[in-house]
């Protein structure tokens, strides 16, 4: 049925050259995904007399917003690909820190997204209270692609 969410029909997997493979499905204890498009698709010049030129702006990057339990099986993956991907660039060889990739499907809608080039923007920030929090992993991606299948 069309118009129908349920995140228990979210599937996907994020893979990396260097963390490995963390595959999931909806209801598994990862949190919230939110996926940004960064580059605005139109861009307009206005003339002193008021004309109005629109420009078509390439550019299919973004950020993956992630906030999942701090204690997660996914945030134990994501801080060991950031801790691997880091020290692989400090002792020299960046040439994996942007080459994470991401599929994610709705399966009840048909959607999917491929997402690559993707990079840690920075390790999110940790709570540490009476209770157990979330924590928000921003990283940026060269190219989101969303489609109907």
């Amino acid at each position: 049925m069309k118009g129908t969410y349920s995140f228990r029909n979210i599937t996907g997997a994020f893979t990396h050259t260097l963390g490995g493979a963390y595959t999931f499905e909806g209801q598994q204890g990862i949190g919230t995904i939110t996926i940004h498009m960064t580059t605005e698709k139109s861009a307009q010049t206005v003339a002193a007399d008021g004309f109005v030129q629109t420009s078509f702006v390439a550019g299919d990057n973004g950020t993956l917003t992630i906030q999942t339990p701090q204690t997660s099986d996914f945030n134990v993956f994501l801080l060991n690909w950031f801790n691997d991907v880091k020290t692989a660039a400090k002792a020299g060889d960046a040439s994996a820190w942007a080459t994470g990739t991401m599929l994610m499907r709705d399966t009840l809608n048909n959607v999917t997204h491929v997402i690559t080039g993707i990079s840690p923007q920075n390790m999110p920030d940790k709570p540490y209270a009476a209770q157990g929090g979330e924590v928000t992993w921003v990283l940026q991606a060269a190219d989101i692609q969303s489609e109907n299948v």
